[in-house]
C-alpha cells in the first residue's frame, strides 16, 4: 500500500514539472482583428435620364405698338416633359449640365383696354439647357442652375369668340432655377425645382381676318416641377 501511494506521489510531481513545457509547446491564440466598418456614401456622378411634371405662371403684357398698353394677365397651367443629363462630383461638390424639353399649356386671356379684342395668350412648349452647380449631403443634393432657355408661344384677338389675328412665336431666354433632390434607392432620385425663365419683350404681326395687329407682348414664366431620375452606373461607394 504504502509502495503504490509512493508511486502515485512521483507520478503527480513529474506531470507538475512537465506541464509548463507542455503548454509552451501549444500553439497561441490568433489574434483577429475586427473588420473596419464601412460607410456606404452616394455618388451622384453619371449619365441619368428622367421625367418632370408640374406647373406654371406666365405674366404677359400686351401693348399696341405706337398706342400703349392694351392690359395684361397671367396664362397658368400644367406641365409635363423629359430631362437627360450628366453630373460628376468632387467631394461633396456636384457639377452637372442638362437638357430638358416639356409639353406645356399654360393659358390666359384679357380684354383690351385699347381695342376691345379678347387677347389670348399660350405657351405650349419649352426647352432648357443649363448647366448646374450643387453641394451633396450623401444622398441629398441641394443645387442651383442656370442657362438658355427657347419657350414657344401662341397669340390670339379675338372678339365675340372668333379669331381677328393670331401668330406663332419661338422665343430664346435666360433661365435660373434651384432643386433638391433625394436619392431613395440605388440609381434612383426624386427631387422638387423652380425655375425663371426670362424672356423680355417681343414685337409681333398678328394676321388674320381682322388684318393686321401689331403688338409687343412681354413675358416672363415661374414654374415649379418634381422630377424623377434613373442614373446609369453604380449608385454607392464604399468609405472606410
Amino acid at each position: 500500500m504504502n509502495k503504490n501511494l509512493l508511486l502515485a506521489a512521483v507520478s503527480l510531481v513529474a506531470l507538475g514539472a512537465t506541464a509548463p513545457a507542455l503548454a509552451a509547446d501549444l500553439a497561441a491564440r490568433p489574434y483577429t482583428k475586427a473588420p473596419a466598418m464601412v460607410a456606404a456614401i452616394y455618388d451622384w456622378s453619371g449619365f441619368y435620364i428622367g421625367i418632370n411634371g408640374g406647373g406654371g405662371s406666365s405674366h404677359a403684357k400686351w401693348d399696341l405698338v405706337g398706342f400703349g398698353r392694351d392690359g395684361s394677365h397671367d396664362a397658368t397651367g400644367g406641365t409635363v416633359g423629359g430631362q437627360i443629363g450628366y453630373r460628376w462630383q468632387s467631394g461633396q461638390f456636384v457639377f452637372g449640365v442638362e437638357g430638358q424639353g416639356n409639353w406645356a399649356d399654360f393659358s390666359g386671356s384679357h380684354v383690351g383696354a385699347i381695342t376691345g379684342f379678347t387677347n389670348n395668350t399660350k405657351i405650349d412648349s419649352f426647352g432648357l439647357i443649363t448647366g448646374q452647380v450643387g453641394y451633396a449631403w450623401n444622398n441629398v443634393l441641394l443645387y442651383v442652375k442656370g442657362g438658355a432657355a427657347v419657350v414657344g408661344t401662341k397669340y390670339d384677338a379675338s372678339f365675340g369668340g372668333v379669331s381677328l389675328a393670331s401668330a406663332n412665336d419661338t422665343r430664346w431666354g435666360g433661365t435660373v432655377g434651384a432643386g433638391l433632390e433625394f436619392g431613395f434607392a440605388p440609381n434612383w432620385s426624386i427631387g422638387a425645382e423652380y425655375n425663371h425663365i426670362f424672356l423680355g419683350g417681343n414685337d409681333r404681326n398678328l394676321t388674320g381676318p381682322g388684318g393686321v395687329l401689331a403688338v409687343n407682348v412681354k413675358q416672363d414664366v415661374d414654374m415649379g416641377l418634381v422630377r424623377l431620375n434613373y442614373k446609369f452606373g453604380g449608385p454607392m461607394l464604399g468609405r472606410y
